[in-house]
C-alpha cells in the first residue's frame, strides 16, 4: 500500500507489541492448578486457540464449562482482579517484539495508530502510559468491548476507509475481526495458524515492507 494512502492501524497488544503472550499463559496455568493437570491442560489449549479473547470471558467458561462450578459476578470480578495482579507488572516490564519499537517510532506520524486488545481498557491504558508508549496511539481500546465494534467506531467516527486500513495481530480474533471490519490484515505469528494466503511475519522487523506490498 502507497504510505500516502495508508489511513490506519490497527495493532493488537500481548505477542504484536510486547512479548507478554507467555505471561497471560503462565497466569492462566497457575490460577488453575489447584484443580489439577486435566483442567490445566483444557484451559491452556482454549486460552491458546482462542487469543484475543478477553480474561473475563475465559475465567468464566473454564469455571462454567470445565469445572462445572458458575462463578457469581462478585467471585469472578476477584478472579480476574487475582489476574490482573499476577500480569500487569510482569508486562510493564515485558520485552518489546523485535522490530516493533523501531517501527512505532519511526512509522507513527504517516498513519494513526489505534491499539485493539482484549485486555481490560484501564489496564491497557495503564500499561501503555508506564511503558511511555502513549504517544504512539490516537486511541487505547480493550475489553468489555468486542475488537470489531471498536474498529467499526473508529472506521466511522474518524471517516476512515477500510481498504486503507490495517490490522496487525496474532491470533485469530484479530484476523477474524479485520475480515467483518473489511480493513486488511497483517499476522504476527505466535502459536496460531493462520488461514493460507494470509501474510504473516514472525515479528515487527519487515512489517514495513509488508504494508508497502498490500
Amino acid at each position: 500500500m502507497n504510505v500516502h494512502k495508508l489511513q490506519a492501524i490497527f495493532f493488537d497488544f500481548d505477542g504484536v507489541i510486547l512479548d507478554s503472550t507467555h505471561i497471560k499463559t503462565e497466569a492462566f496455568k497457575r490460577m488453575f492448578e489447584p484443580f489439577g493437570d486435566n483442567i490445566v491442560n483444557k484451559v491452556l489449549e482454549h486460552h491458546l486457540n482462542h487469543g484475543g479473547i478477553s480474561r473475563v470471558e475465559k475465567i468464566a467458561h473454564y469455571y462454567d464449562t470445565f469445572l462445572n462450578s458458575p462463578l457469581s459476578r462478585e467471585e469472578l470480578e476477584h478472579s480476574c482482579l487475582q489476574f490482573s495482579n499476577r500480569v500487569k507488572d510482569l508486562v510493564v516490564n515485558a520485552a518489546w517484539i523485535p522490530g516493533m519499537k523501531e517501527f512505532l517510532q519511526s512509522y507513527h506520524t504517516k498513519a494513526d495508530f489505534y491499539v485493539v486488545s482484549g485486555t481490560p481498557e484501564d489496564e491497557l491504558k495503564e500499561i501503555i502510559e508506564r511503558r511511555t508508549m502513549t504517544g504512539f496511539f490516537k486511541r487505547i481500546m480493550g475489553s468489555p468491548i468486542k475488537k470489531p465494534i471498536h474498529v467499526n467506531l473508529v472506521l466511522e467516527s474518524e471517516r476512515l476507509k477500510p481498504e486503507y486500513c490495517i490490522f496487525v495481530g496474532d491470533a485469530l480474533t484479530n484476523y477474524y475481526t479485520a475480515l467483518e471490519t473489511g480493513v486488511h490484515f497483517i499476522g504476527i505469528q505466535g502459536e496460531v495458524y493462520f488461514p493460507p494466503g494470509t501474510t504473516v511475519l514472525p515479528d515487527g522487523i519487515n512489517l514495513r515492507t509488508a504494508i508497502e506490498q498490500i
